[in-house]
């Protein structure tokens, strides 16, 4: 199937594609190509859909008193490259080309620091809630065009955030569906 997104190579952002940049990223390590795509699960408060608070948080603007949790987290600083709402919408917050802090302390293949050579995409969900089909569609129209952009990308190589960061990490978690994910990418 043909994908119908396109990439500004230059800078590595998905055209057409609401920007929300964030600071928290840097330079990649010289040398080091893209060749793993981390799914996330993330809501803000934990099981609560379409609140503007993920996009502050990806964006060091969580007022840490809108929510009893949010005091926990406030001062973390971290982002993903893309964020995919439960309609689909798609944000992106740090350029391809730039490293997103999304994986944290991870590990893949005896190779640490995923974020050094990954690509980072948070879905509006819980571990136990179910994703909706408009962002499957969403990160397989994803996958594909970063797959074509990266040849070390694969479908093998889309991974969870629970596989890079094993006791530490669940998400995406077993509402994730990825044999459908997998089929789709073939």
């Amino acid at each position: 199937m043909r994908n119908l997104m396109t990439l500004d190579e230059e800078n590595a952002w998905i055209e057409g594609v609401r920007r929300r940049p964030s600071p928290n990223c840097d330079d990649r390590p010289a040398g080091v190509a893209i060749d793993l795509l981390v799914v996330h699960g993330i809501s803000l408060p934990p099981g609560e859909f379409g609140t503007p608070f993920v996009e502050a948080f990806f964006c060091n603007h969580l007022d840490r008193n809108a929510h009893p949790y949010f005091a926990e987290i406030a001062e973390a600083r971290v982002s993903a490259h893309l964020f995919i709402q439960r309609s689909g919408a798609l944000t992106q917050f740090v350029p391809f080309n730039r490293r997103a802090w999304h994986a944290g302390e991870s590990a893949y293949c005896g190779r640490a620091q995923c974020n050094d050579f990954s690509v980072g995409i948070e879905l509006e969900g819980a571990d136990d809630v179910s994703y909706e089909g408009a962002q499957y569609g969403r990160l397989i129209e994803v996958a594909r065009l970063l797959m074509d952009t990266w040849p070390g990308l694969s479908p093998q190589r889309i991974v969870g955030h629970c596989d890079i960061a094993p006791g530490r990490k669940t998400d995406p978690g077993p509402g994730f569906d990825w044999a459908r994910v997998r089929a789709a990418l073939g």
